[in-house]
């Protein structure tokens, strides 16, 4: 015979505790989602209900596990975060997400935005502020930090390039997923393998890329490509 179960007393902390929010972790760095998920699963409000370290696996895995936010990294496995979110905010315009990652603000996160993310916050922020960033995020608020809002407003008042100082701002998201790639030292096969386009599409991006940024040679490119990579490249 099964135990009937009683309802919980008035006083149960089981009759008062809200449902925890579902966060999925997508980073192509095992370490980092498991620093994150102990951050995450150690708040009474919060837990990790699913990870990925690419683009499609984690699109499929997001689907099944129905998340309340995405936290996502620009630099994925076989791809690129900005085009994650694109695919997520087409087929799931509801779930709302947050990229994380170590990749300058002032570059990614307006394209983040633009993309459909509600927020952007480097992972060089302690985790108070990582946490702040999740929940209100989850509370439909958007959360970049004051600098990059400040940078926003000016470009709101001012027009984009009344604040665009990096080079790169000239590139297509598609252009600086390839440019970031190349500093990474993938080859152009390697890139048409991971991005799955054809190595004269890629060629073609970069001619397109040393021709924005004002190089004449794909040794110039290279060298460009890996002095404005991230550490995380070098």
């Amino acid at each position: 015979m099964i135990p009937r179960k009683h309802p919980a007393a008035p006083g149960d902390p089981a009759a008062t505790s809200p449902a925890k929010r579902k966060v999925f972790l997508v980073d192509d760095h095992p370490i980092v989602r498991q620093g994150l998920a102990q951050l995450i699963d150690n708040e009474p409000d919060l837990m990790v209900c699913g990870q990925g370290e690419d683009t499609f696996g984690s699109l499929r895995a997001i689907k099944i596990a129905k998340p309340d936010l995405c936290l996502v990294d620009v630099s994925l496995k076989d791809g690129d975060g900005i085009e994650l979110i694109k695919e997520l905010k087409a087929q799931m315009p509801d779930v709302p997400v947050l990229m994380l990652s170590m990749h300058d603000e002032q570059l990614y996160a307006e394209r983040a935005l633009r993309a459909g993310a509600r927020g952007y916050i480097m992972k060089q922020e302690p985790p108070t502020i990582v946490l702040t960033a999740l929940r209100k995020v989850l509370e439909g608020q958007v959360y970049v930090s004051d600098r990059m809002g400040a940078t926003l407003l000016q470009r709101m008042v001012g027009g984009k390039n009344a604040s665009a100082t990096l080079p790169m701002d000239r590139l297509t998201d598609r252009e600086l997923e390839i440019f970031r790639m190349i500093g990474g030292g993938d080859s152009v096969k390697q890139i048409a393998d991971k991005l799955f386009l054809s190595t004269k599409t890629v060629e073609a991006h970069r001619s397109h890329i040393k021709e924005k940024l004002n190089l004449k040679s794909s040794a110039e490119l290279l060298r460009f490509a890996i002095q404005n990579s991230p550490d995380e490249y070098k």
